[in-house]
């Protein structure tokens, strides 16, 4: 198999953690940052992808059509309608994300269940953001209108950022402030692109 000469990044933490104010910051020094949020927005608006969620998980259906409302509090208060939901979901995800960062001969992505879904193989390297715990929640409640009991119940489901220094990563912290984005920026660029 021949082997990729690009070089690519992912972008990971958990939900609140800066992922995608990190990827601004990455775009703002001139370098491409893709989110697997946005395939996975693309993907709902294809009527075969929604058709499928709609098989699968009948009981999110109303008025004919697949509610992702109901969907979202399904998969984060059931552990087995989650893995359902990512065998669907991610594996599509993950194969538009490659192809597209493919060409760039560095690109970087975001991908909030990296870890969870063993996709770092896939990816040269591996920033991983950290922020305090109440911050991640405040920023999710605002971000998302919803309520701090359904953002930790997000959080819950997801990989505890504790064990982020387990994995072989570039950990950035992120305090809420712009500047320690961008300082967070600098090094992990050093220390994956220059050292």
């Amino acid at each position: 198999m021949m082997q990729s000469k690009s070089k690519k990044i992912a972008i990971t933490g958990g939900i609140g953690s800066g992922k995608s104010a990190f990827g601004d910051v990455l775009r703002k020094r001139g370098l491409t940052v893709f989110s697997c949020d946005e395939i996975s927005k693309e993907l709902w608006a294809e009527k075969a992808y929604r058709v499928k969620l709609a098989a699968i998980f009948p009981e999110c259906i109303s008025g004919g059509i697949i509610d992702k409302g109901k969907l979202t509090s399904l998969i984060f208060n059931d552990r087995t309608a989650r893995a359902r939901l990512n065998a669907v979901a991610h594996p599509e995800i993950m194969r538009r994300l490659i192809e597209r960062m493919e060409p760039f001969p560095v690109s970087f992505a975001e991908v909030p269940l990296l870890f969870e879904q063993g996709y770092e193989s896939l990816f040269d390297g591996v920033i991983a953001l950290r922020r305090p715990y109440k911050q991640r929640v405040m920023s999710v409640v605002a971000r998302d209108r919803t309520s701090e009991q359904a953002v930790e119940a997000r959080i819950a489901a997801q990989m505890d950022a504790g064990r982020l220094g387990d994995k072989e990563c570039v950990i950035v912290e992120n305090d809420g402030r712009p500047e320690s984005l961008e300082r967070g920026a600098d090094a992990a660029l050093f220390r994956l692109l220059i050292k």
